[in-house]
């Protein structure tokens, strides 16, 4: 990432995951009304329809304040005992597209960093498919999970544990 922009830590590489983008001819940031070559392009849960966020109107919470709105459903987290971790993770980190439902991990009482999307391939090639296979949250999962595809119909969604350095996965069909 850039040095001029903030750092999410629960979403580290946010243009890895292709929620941030670059653009060529600057837009208008609707929240703090500056010119912005860097949008975000993930969900933003609000009434209003909210188009070209700057990073820096997400890491403040000017956004999510602004619009009442959230970058990721609170009620479809891992638990945390702490409602600071939960409000930094719904108000100033971008969230990320999943298929049906976004998911966010946790692990050692916090929320995990989000690493982006992943196949059964990349997850042995990374020597981590045994690792992730115990975290899975149902059994079904197991079922489908030799199945997964990066860009597929059924996504491996990868988070690392902030403290333990842990991998856990999620899994989300079309």
């Amino acid at each position: 990432m850039s040095a001029d922009l903030p750092f999410f830590k629960y979403h580290p590489d946010p243009f890895a995951t292709k929620t941030f983008r670059r653009i060529d001819e600057p837009v208008t940031c609707p929240c703090c009304g500056q010119q912005t070559s860097i949008i975000y392009e993930g969900p933003f849960y609000s009434k209003d329809e909210v188009d070209h966020l700057c990073p820096h109107c997400i890491a403040s919470g000017a956004a999510a304040e602004k619009y009442s709105g959230e970058f990721q459903d609170s009620e479809s987290t891992d638990d945390v005992d702490s409602p600071n971790k939960l409000d930094e993770l719904v108000h100033r980190t971008p969230g990320y597209c999943g298929w049906q439902q976004e998911y966010w991990r946790a692990h050692c009482n916090d929320f995990c960093a989000y690493l982006g999307t992943v196949g059964y391939t990349e997850l042995e090639e990374m020597g981590l498919a045994d690792e992730v296979r115990e975290t899975l949250l149902d059994d079904w999962y197991e079922e489908i999970f030799t199945d997964l595809t990066k860009d597929g119909s059924i996504v491996g969604y990868l988070f690392q544990c902030l403290h333990c350095g842990k991998y856990l996965l999620h899994i989300d069909c079309d």
